[in-house]
């Protein structure tokens, strides 16, 4: 409770008659919320509908006897007592906030009982590491609402810690099943079925297969690819290999998914939080060190932003550096790579302004200017457009939808491969060797796709219609 709230209810109920039940149904809603979503909370989701009303009657019923309890455990004029209690509390607790150096994770609500105060835009300005979620449809008993998980939230803004320093690769909490069926059941549903990507892998042999029977059950495992453009693939392969593998990959991901510099005001959880929430740590090579030492399937882009963020043109053209301290370290560790590819992205989206119009609009260009300056570290010694890791917000426009495709190639065994570790030229051959088989994978991706009867969204909704919403579509004979 703010100040503002106290300062608008505290006449008002000094001023009530004492023996006024604090039953009073408004006040009642002040104090515990909305009853009907609380009567939510212990209700299975898998239940026909008539147990649903069934269930959902017994527990408002059962809330009753608690209700007319607070009547006789608290009375209004120790109601208002406590307030002004809290009222003196909470004045001296702002009186401080400008020394709280921990990190702070606020919980914003957008349906409040009493007219909105402002209070978290308050606090997250006077607050010096503070990350604000905002939950536009809840109301301020959002803990004791249905569908409601505080564990999800710390995890998604990368707060979840086992000791004083947050470790991203240990302290890293796997989602939870029924966070699993949130985000693929219920948020990004529409997405992936628009997608309906098609995942293949390469066999010891050779042999090409559906599904991910090509890649090793055991890691670690690094995974290194082309990133498509606004990283459109990620959430595909986060699913793809919880579902069939029972894994999460680690990606190395860029550091603004997660430095508290680009928190805003009144954020709602994004992608940002699914992002970390699905396995997402900070690219670095100690980052790397520690998930290969913990047998971690880890996920590598070596053509980073620039990939993920290119130009009109350049689909499918890899912007890898010349550096394959990667490889050195995946033979340290004995690391299995597996060289994979994606297409799709020229299926769903255009671009209409790239980088290179966007920097010549004036107030565009200070933006992303300003949003780079604090983004340091990132490729500095690289030369060329290997090492151009400007982050922007290309301007597309989407297409009527294709199909997204993976292929993984042959797994490369380095395990024993000493030589790479001393040999400079021996592990820029195997770098060489991955890079060329990444480029191969594309080109037989998008030869194949071709052939696909099912690449239209209007023939794979029309199968999906006569076999079910969940149906697995076909696609080509690899």
């Amino acid at each position: 409770m703010t100040v503002h709230h106290l300062k608008a209810i505290l006449p008002l109920l000094e001023v009530v008659p004492s023996n006024l039940p604090v039953t009073y149904p408004d006040l009642l809603r002040y104090l515990i919320g909305n009853p009907l979503n609380v009567a939510m909370v212990s209700i299975q989701n898998n239940h026909s509908p008539q147990e649903t009303l069934q269930e959902f009657s017994e527990s408002l019923t059962s809330m009753l006897p608690f209700v007319s309890e607070l009547a006789h455990v608290i009375r209004m004029d120790t109601l208002v007592w406590k307030l002004k209690l809290l009222k003196s509390g909470v004045a001296y607790a702002n009186s401080q906030l400008h020394a709280v150096q921990a990190e702070v994770l606020l919980l914003a609500s957008g349906n409040e009982n009493l007219p909105p105060s402002g209070e978290a835009d308050r606090l997250f300005k006077t607050l010096k590491k503070c990350k604000v979620r905002y939950f536009r449809n809840r109301g301020d008993k959002l803990l004791m609402e249905d569908g409601f998980n505080l564990l999800t939230v710390i995890k998604g803004a990368s707060m979840y810690r086992r000791s004083r320093q947050r470790d991203p690769v240990t302290d890293y909490l796997p989602p939870t099943l029924s966070e699993f069926k949130r985000t693929y059941g219920e948020d990004f549903k529409l997405f992936h079925q628009l997608l309906s990507p098609v995942m293949l892998s390469t066999m010891k042999d050779g042999e090409i297969v559906r599904g991910l029977s090509g890649v090793p059950d055991k890691g670690p495992v690094l995974f290194v690819g082309y990133h498509q453009l606004l990283a459109m693939e990620m959430f595909a392969l986060f699913e793809g290999f919880l579902g069939e593998k029972k894994t999460v990959i680690r990606t190395a991901a860029h550091q603004v998914f997660f430095v508290g510099n680009f928190e805003i005001l009144r954020q709602e959880l994004s992608l940002f939080d699914a992002f970390s929430m699905y396995g997402a740590v900070p690219v670095s090579p100690i980052n790397t060190y520690k998930s290969f030492e913990r047998n971690e399937f880890v996920l590598l882009y070596p053509g980073g932003v620039r990939e993920a963020l290119h130009r009109k043109g350049e689909g499918y053209q890899l912007f890898w550096p010349d550096q394959p301290e990667f490889v050195r370290m995946a033979a340290r560790f004995g690391v299995t790579i597996v060289p994979f590819g994606c297409v799709g992205e020229d299926d769903f989206l255009q671009i209409v302004l790239d980088y290179h119009d966007l920097k010549n609009i004036p107030y565009i260009k200070d933006q992303i200017k300003s949003f780079n300056e604090d983004l340091t570290g990132i490729r500095d010694t690289v030369k060329g457009e290997e090492g151009n890791q400007t982050l922007h917000m290309p301007v597309v426009l989407p297409k009527v939808p294709g199909r997204m495709y993976f292929l993984f190639g042959k797994p490369i065994e380095m395990k024993g491969m000493d030589n790479v570790l001393t040999d400079r030229k021996e592990a820029n051959q195997v770098y060489l060797q991955i890079k060329s088989e990444v480029e191969n994978v594309m080109s037989y991706l998008k030869r194949k796709r071709e052939q696909d009867p099912y690449r239209s969204i209007t023939r794979r909704t029309l199968y999906r219609a006569t076999r079910g919403p969940s149906a697995e579509v076909p696609t080509f004979d690899p």
